[in-house]
């Protein structure tokens, strides 16, 4: 999983993307392709 400032320029690397807020936190996850996670901040 990556942690990174801004998820906005890692949506766009795959189309499976999804953004998700959960505890406070913003995660992007992605059924199909499993290695594109991360989390901000």
């Amino acid at each position: 999983m990556k942690v990174r400032n801004s998820l906005k320029a890692l949506m766009t690397r795959h189309r499976a993307n999804k953004l998700v807020r959960r505890r406070g936190r913003v995660y992007i996850i992605n059924k199909v392709d499993k290695r594109f996670k991360a989390r901000q901040g």
